[in-house]
C-alpha cells in the first residue's frame, strides 16, 4: 500500500495491534542524520522525556519503544497496545546532523510493518522539501480509543534541537545527561579472581592498556573468530588455539553487557560455538577439535565467515568488536573489500590477527583499502601468540578500537 501525504487512516484496519509493528525510516543524501521518535501528550508535549527514542535511548521504560540504528536508516519495533494512557501520539522525525538541508537529500522513505501483513510505504525526494534541516515523517495517534496514522512528510525549520524545543522537551544536552544511567561495573580483577582465578594475571596488564586508551566504561559485544582450516592444526595440538581464548575473555568479561564471547569456528564453512564464559572457558576448544577441523576445515572461506558476522550484528544497539584470528591463505579477495566496505556503516569493528601463518592478502592492505565510510578494522601478526608478553598483546589488541569508537559515534553509526 503506498501512502501520499495527508492520508489519514486507522492502523487497526491494518494490523493486529496486540502484536509488535515495526517502523522504518531512510533518508538518503551527504549528510548524517538522526531519527527521533517523540511521544508525546494530548497536548503534543513531551511530557515524559522517557519517551523520546533516539539514538542515545533506546528504548521506553518498559520496551514498548525499541531503537534499531542502521547506518543512514532507522527501524522502531512498537508495541502500541502496551503504552501508558498518557503517550497518545508517536511522531517520527529525521533531521540533518550538520551541514545540508533537506532539499538536497536523494529521497526519503517510510513504511509500517508486520510480519504476515501487507507493508504500507510512502517515498518522497528532495524536491518535497527545501532549506528545512528536519523533516516531521508522519505520526501515529489515538482518536476515540482507535490508533490512526497520519503521512505529514513536510519539512521542520531548524534540527533537533528545535524539534526538542517544539514539542516541550529539555535542551538536547539536559535531555541526554537526564535519560543517561550511569555505568556500575565490578572491577574486572574481582570477577576474574572469583570466577577464573587462572587467569588472573591477564588482568593487570590488560587494565594498563584499558586506562591508556580510556575504554574502562565502554560497553560492547564482543566476538572471537578462530580459523580451523587444516594448515592450523600445529595452533591446536599445541595449545595455542586455547591459549587465543584465555586472553581475549578478560577483553570480554570488561566489555561485554552478558561477559561472555561470541564464538565460531571457519574454514571452508562455518560453525557457531557456544559463547565463552568465564565457567566454560577451558573447554572452548574441544577435545574432539580434529573432527571439528574434518567438518569446518578445508581451505579458508572468509567472505562467508565475515557475511554470517555482519547477520549477526548489523541491527546491535551496542559496538560491536570482532577479534578474527587466521593463519593466513586468504581467498576471495575482492568479495573481502566489498563486505569490507559495506560494513564500514555498521556498528562493527575487524581486529585480524594473524598467527605463524603466511599470505594475509588483503589484511595487509587495510590502512590503504579506500571507499570506507569510517576505518573499521586493524590488523597485525604474530609469530608465536604463547610468547608475546601480554602488555604487548593488549597493547596491540586495542590500538585502534578507541579511534573507531569516536568516530563511529561521531557519524551517529553507534
Amino acid at each position: 500500500m503506498e501512502l501520499t501525504r495527508g492520508m489519514r487512516s486507522s492502523l487497526e484496519n491494518l494490523f493486529d495491534l496486540n502484536q509488535e509493528i515495526k517502523v522504518k525510516l531512510q533518508i538518503a543524501g551527504s549528510a548524517t542524520y538522526d531519527f527521533v521518535c517523540f511521544g508525546v501528550n494530548s497536548e503534543n508535549k513531551l511530557s515524559d522525556d522517557r519517551y523520546m527514542i533516539f539514538y542515545n535511548q533506546t528504548k521506553s521504560p518498559n520496551g514498548e519503544i525499541q531503537y534499531n540504528k542502521i547506518a543512514s536508516s532507522a527501524e522502531f519495533a512498537i508495541k502500541l497496545n502496551s503504552l501508558p494512557n498518557n503517550i497518545q501520539k508517536l511522531v517520527f522525525t529525521g533531521s540533518i546532523d550538520g551541514s545540508g538541508t533537506m532539499g538536497e537529500i536523494s529521497s526519503h522513505t517510510f513504511s509500517i510493518e508486520q510480519i504476515n501483513k501487507e507493508k504500507i510505504t510512502a517515498e518522497f525526494n528532495g524536491k518535497d522539501f527545501s532549506q528545512e534541516k528536519a523533516i516531521t515523517s508522519f505520526e501515529i495517534y489515538k482518536k476515540n480509543d482507535i490508533w490512526r496514522f497520519n503521512v505529514i512528510a513536510k519539512g521542520f525549520n531548524g534540527g533537533l534541537d528545535s524539534l526538542l524545543e517544539f514539542y516541550g522537551g529539555e535542551n538536547l544536552d539536559k535531555s541526554v545527561k537526564k535519560v543517561e544511567e550511569p555505568i556500575i561495573k565490578v572491577s574486572l580483577e574481582k570477577k576474574i579472581q572469583e570466577n577464573a582465578p587462572k587467569l588472573i594475571s591477564l588482568v593487570k596488564p590488560l587494565v594498563v592498556e584499558l586506562k591508556k586508551r580510556n575504554l574502562q566504561d565502554v560497553i560492547a559485544r564482543v566476538a572471537l573468530v578462530m580459523d580451523i582450516s587444516g594448515s592450523m592444526s600445529k595452533n591446536y595440538s599445541n595449545g595455542t588455539v586455547q591459549e587465543i581464548v584465555n586472553k581475549i575473555l578478560p577483553i570480554a568479561v570488561q566489555f561485554d553487557d552478558d561477559g561472555q564471547v561470541d564464538f565460531w569456528y571457519y574454514g571452508s564453512s562455518t560453525a557457531r560455538r557456544p559463547a565463552v564464559n568465564m565457567r566454560n572457558y577451558e573447554s572452548a576448544v574441544p577435545e574432539n577439535w580434529k573432527e571439528l577441523m574434518h567438518s569446518v576445515g578445508g581451505r579458508n572461506n572468509e567472505p562467508a565467515m565475515m557475511s554470517e558476522i555482519i547477520a549477526e550484528y548489523e541491527h546491535s544497539n551496542l559496538p560491536v568488536y570482532v577479534i578474527f584470528i587466521t593463519d593466513g591463505g586468504f581467498n576471495g579477495e575482492s568479495k573481502i573489500k566489498k563486505i569490507m566496505i559495506e560494513s564500514s556503516k555498521l556498528p562493527i569493528f575487524w581486529q585480524f590477527v594473524g598467527i605463524t601463518g603466511r599470505f594475509y592478502g588483503v589484511l595487509e592492505k587495510l590502512d590503504n583499502l579506500e571507499g570506507r565510510y569510517i576505518d573499521n578494522a586493524n590488523f597485525f601478526a604474530l609469530d608465536d601468540f604463547k610468547s608475546v608478553p601480554n602488555s604487548e598483546l593488549y597493547s596491540r589488541l586495542l590500538n585502534e578500537f578507541p579511534t573507531w569508537l569516536k568516530e563511529a559515534k561521531e557519524k551517529r553509526i553507534i
